[in-house]
């Protein structure tokens, strides 16, 4: 071998070792995609980036953060994944109904994606079993239109003179079939009838529950949704504007003046997610991460809400509320 190839290769044999440690200090990044707008949901992620840094991935320190809000136009999720795996981000958490999950795993079958959402990730096409989801995907799935019946229930509780109860659906909601297959089979269980209203807007909303109004509804429920998520101040000053006894499925609404909501906690389904990203981060696969199913519960009961509604609250559901807000 001739001096010059020798020292050559010396060369590149030394600096191999600092390019390895170059390229494995570069800081991982986590990626969150969301149907909705970031405020409603800025708890939820600090509880997220919580559950990470406990599992020792401390943002600035050893991970980063990217993310993109469609604010409620689920036509502009492609293209903000799109910009995700452009940007190559390490792992993508995708939040806000099974649409957000769909839109990444559009763009990348490579990049872990881990999901957070209240549809049906199997019948979504999210993953093949719950226990051994498979390819790179792998969440929580809150359940959330699978409680349906229960909530149909709490309602008849609270208000036992319904007739007639108002449904509030959006109609660009990915999962807004099954919701109505819920709804339908929950209200024939209990021989309720449901007159629904469709709203993807806050101008729809707004014409929605003056329509519930004329039209003699007596309570109403309103199904689970990224965007709802988003204006709920604005769906709880109707409620109350319309004296409507409004059952919810996260506790944001009864904490913002809602009658009364009952749900898995959203803030231990960030959680959760955030011990999965930190496993995948330390190198496991996600597709051999069983998804998660909620672990605890919450009814959250607004006495102030039932107070101005006329309602008298039975005390069965005082017993069984985990959070009553006087």
């Amino acid at each position: 071998m001739k001096r010059r190839e020798f020292i050559t290769l010396l060369g590149a044999a030394a600096a191999w070792p600092s390019a390895a440690r170059a390229q494995q200090s570069v800081m991982p990044v986590v990626g969150h995609l969301n149907v909705a707008s970031a405020m409603p949901y800025s708890h939820l992620l600090a509880a997220f980036r919580d559950s990470l840094k406990r599992a020792g991935w401390a943002e600035g320190l050893n991970v980063a953060f990217e993310y993109r809000w469609a604010d409620g136009q689920y036509e502009r999720l492609p293209m903000l994944a799109a910009e995700l795996v452009r940007r190559q981000v390490t792992v993508i958490v995708a939040s806000g109904g099974n649409a957000p999950a769909q839109a990444a795993k559009a763009a990348t079958d490579i990049i872990p994606i881990v999901f957070i959402s209240g549809g049906e990730p199997v019948r979504g096409g999210l993953v093949a079993s719950m226990n051994r989801p498979g390819a790179n995907v792998t969440g929580v799935s809150t359940m959330f239109s699978a409680l349906v019946p229960k909530r149909l229930d709490l309602l008849k509780q609270l208000v036992p003179t319904i007739t007639v109860i108002g449904a509030l659906i959006n109609p660009k909601y990915p999962d807004a079939d099954l919701q109505r297959r819920e709804l339908d089979d929950a209200a024939a269980t209990i021989g309720q009838q449901v007159r629904l209203k469709e709203a993807s807007s806050e101008s729809e909303i707004e014409v929605a529950f003056a329509s519930f109004a004329n039209s003699r509804v007596d309570a109403l429920i309103a199904m689970n949704d990224p965007f709802f998520q988003s204006v709920h101040n604005q769906i709880t000053a109707l409620a109350a504007r319309y004296t409507l006894p409004t059952i919810y499925w996260d506790r944001e609404f009864a904490a913002g003046g809602g009658l009364v909501s009952y749900g898995p906690s959203l803030t231990d389904a960030f959680r959760q997610a955030g011990i999965y990203v930190a496993r995948i981060l330390r190198g496991e696969k996600p597709g051999d991460l069983p998804v998660q199913q909620p672990t605890k519960f919450e009814l959250v009961l607004n006495l102030k809400a039932a107070k101005a509604l006329g309602l008298e609250v039975p005390a069965t559901v005082l017993a069984i509320a985990d959070e009553v807000i006087e």
